[in-house]
């Protein structure tokens, strides 16, 4: 699949998920709204991170001609939100906190500043 497509099914996906992560933050925990978006946001997460796979890195180097460093934030998101969902379903809500901060931080925040850099689709975008 061309890459134009697969940039907007990820923007379709990781902005949702940003707001709801946001907004899953900074309210009360534990009630059924919360578990509801909580499972909506990992699975925004989950496909998010699958469409980037399908995308070749567009700046810097690469492995197998096709990954970069920001794929790594993929590999973040396979491995944070499995030990996330495993830790509340065990009670253990301060290794799902850690793992879902992390995931919104570093899936998120950090992930999203790389996409501002000059070079890159958003930044081209956003500032010609």
């Amino acid at each position: 699949m061309p890459y134009l497509p697969l940039a907007y099914l990820h923007l379709g996906t990781v902005f949702p998920a940003f707001l709801l992560g946001t907004y899953l933050l900074i309210r009360r925990k534990g009630t059924a709204a919360h578990r509801l978006m909580g499972k909506i946001f990992m699975g925004l997460m989950l496909f998010t991170a699958t469409v980037t796979l399908f995308m070749q890195a567009q700046v810097g180097p690469t492995i197998l001609n096709h990954f970069g460093f920001i794929h790594l934030f993929s590999v973040l998101v396979f491995y944070s939100v499995p030990q996330a969902y495993l830790a509340i379903r065990r009670k253990d809500p301060r290794v799902h906190r850690s793992n879902m901060i992390g995931l919104y931080v570093g899936g998120l925040v950090i992930a999203g500043s790389f996409a501002l850099m000059p070079g890159r689709l958003i930044f081209t975008t956003l500032f010609g």
